[in-house]
């Protein structure tokens, strides 16, 4: 681990997260929860294993990560933050606020995972009827997705389960994301532009600015 050798708290913070991947392993782990290495490899497209290998061990050196081993049926090394890499929550959410502007241009080749916006929409999502029933809407699959529960008010957002039986699913082209969830786009101009919802559009329109509509 390079150090820039400065008596400063911003360069030792750099010192332990300022690595290439460093942060966004810490993304994956805020957005997955607890999981397996293979479930880090697939939401860290362009990583070597080996290099994720070495990145895991720096970090768990640090004391922001930890493995613990668990029992059948899942029967797997699980990888989770400490409460130390938890403390990390507030800079990741900044940076993705900060670079939220940054996602209006469409991808032009550049890899994509669903479950990447479940750390923005815990921000962006807002309860439209915190009187009513509560709602899940998921967005993708089981495979690479996530789940945004609104109930009294509250917005909860977790990787997706089986368990969970969504009143909406939702997919979209990840441009068509970005614009739903920050309102620039009503869920009709939305439609047009390849966003597919199986189930209840008003549960979704539920989580979204002025409701899914055209700004008036």
């Amino acid at each position: 681990m390079r150090s820039y050798n400065q008596y400063c708290s911003m360069a030792r913070a750099l010192d332990l997260v300022g690595d290439r991947w460093t942060l966004l392993i810490v993304r994956e782990l805020l957005s997955q929860g607890p999981c397996r290495f293979s479930d880090l490899r697939r939401g860290l497209p362009g990583i070597a294993s080996n290099l994720l290998s070495d990145r895991l061990r720096d970090m768990e050196s640090a004391g922001l990560i930890a493995r613990h081993d668990e029992p059948p049926p899942v029967a797997a090394t699980l990888i989770a933050l400490t409460d130390r890499g938890l403390d990390l929550r507030g800079v990741v959410g900044e940076l993705t606020r900060w670079g939220a502007p940054l996602m209006l241009t469409p991808p032009t080749g550049e890899e994509f995972r669903v479950h990447w916006f479940s750390l923005p929409l815990r921000h962006l999502c807002r309860d439209g009827a915190p009187g009513e029933p509560p709602v899940t809407v998921r967005l993708g699959d089981l495979y690479d997705g996530c789940d945004i529960t609104a109930d009294q008010g509250r917005i909860e957002v977790s990787p997706c389960s089986g368990e969970r039986r969504p009143d909406a699913t939702v997919t979209a082209p990840p441009q068509v994301f970005v614009a739903l969830f920050t309102g620039l786009m009503p869920i009709e101009a939305a439609e047009a532009e390849g966003l597919t919802v199986e189930g209840s559009t008003a549960a979704l329109a539920r989580l979204l600015p002025n409701g899914g509509r055209a700004r008036g």
